[in-house]
């Protein structure tokens, strides 16, 4: 079921780049904002949440709305419109591989005489042109006044935490690690990662189909644990993988000073020695490499690793206990919980 979604999203979102000029007049406006938008919407990724978008309304529905693969666009450009405020936020010069977009608009500027904005300030503008982009996406679908007005509620509210989640993060990472609690860091996950990539595609999905405000809680729910067992998951991955895999820099998580489940338990179980390091890697304006291969070293030998795998695996537990007491449509459950293995690599 997921492999067939990704391949309606896709075509769809093929059918929406071929169709931008026209919708939004945006070579008229600016062919150096239409050609970026273009370039970057349509690179390749999971599509996660416009799937689970999907596959919320379809695990209560009836048959597809029409205008359904469109309006599941919409949680897609919304996370455009984040992936390029996080980059410019995190520094960071590449996304999925390629450079981010204020990397692309710097270079575009590169050689004009007199100017007094930079690659960032525009790349700012562009994810605000996305944002509202996303929103009219999203009224594409037919569906019953009343459930559209309450899933558009939902949407709105996801990128409303989203940035909530990114402010508080931005606070935390100026705390030290002996300040930051559990509770903080899931704090976090919930309002940055699970909230806006599994709990709310899922809900909003459902909310738009009819389903019961009690069905639309428990989905959320579930959205919720899965979401902090894949970022705990992408946490392990921002240390251990190379760049290669993970489409950008591993350092970008310690240069930052985020405060993750692995290295909050690593902290607390090692002595003096790792705790003066990790404070010192934290502290670092620019990390290197050397404190990459250190903070791994610290990690795994203060079983932080071991302690993120079992979170991982108990958060599993209680989503997929969620999943089977759902009233949605068995085949969109067992649809669930495969992906939920496949995204884990379980």
């Amino acid at each position: 079921m997921f492999l067939e979604t990704k391949k309606r999203i896709e075509s769809e979102l093929a059918n929406y780049i071929r169709q931008i000029d026209r919708l939004h007049n945006l070579s008229r406006l600016s062919p150096v904002l239409l050609s970026h938008i273009k370039e970057f919407i349509s690179r390749k990724g999971k599509r996660i949440r416009p799937i689970l978008f999907t596959v919320g309304y379809l695990g209560y529905a009836k048959k597809p709305a029409p205008g359904l693969y469109r309006s599941a666009l919409s949680i897609e450009l919304l996370h455009d419109f984040m992936l390029i405020h996080d980059d410019i936020i995190d520094k960071s010069d590449t996304r999925r591989g390629k450079p981010s977009m204020h990397t692309m608009l710097r270079k575009y500027l590169t050689g004009i005489k007199n100017v007094k904005f930079t690659g960032e300030d525009l790349a700012i503008v562009i994810g605000d042109v996305l944002y509202a982009m996303a929103l009219d996406a999203f009224l594409y679908v037919k569906e019953k006044p009343l459930h559209k007005e309450a899933a558009l509620k939902k949407l709105i509210k996801a990128a409303f935490f989203t940035g909530c989640g990114e402010f508080i993060e931005l606070l935390y990472s100026a705390k030290n690690i002996h300040e930051i609690k559990k509770d903080d860091i899931y704090k976090i996950y919930d309002l940055k990662t699970a909230n806006y990539t599994f709990a709310s595609p899922l809900a909003i999905g459902a909310t738009l189909a009819g389903a019961s405000e009690k069905e639309v809680k428990q989905l959320f729910q579930y959205g919720l644990y899965l979401g902090r067992a894949f970022q705990i998951q992408d946490d392990i991955l921002g240390i251990f993988s190379e760049e290669e895999k993970i489409g950008k820099s591993n350092l970008t998580d310690l240069q930052e000073a985020k405060k993750t489940v692995l290295i909050w338990h690593a902290f607390r179980h090692s002595d003096n020695s790792g705790k003066a390091q990790i404070k010192r890697i934290l502290s670092k304006r620019n990390v290197n490499k050397k404190d990459l291969f250190k903070m791994r070293e610290i990690i795994s030998k203060s079983g932080a690793l071991d302690y993120a795998r079992q979170e991982i695996g108990l958060l599993l537990n209680e989503a997929k206990a969620l999943n089977n007491s759902s009233s949605m449509k068995e085949n969109c459950k067992k649809s669930l919980d495969l992906f939920s293995q496949q995204m884990l690599n379980l």
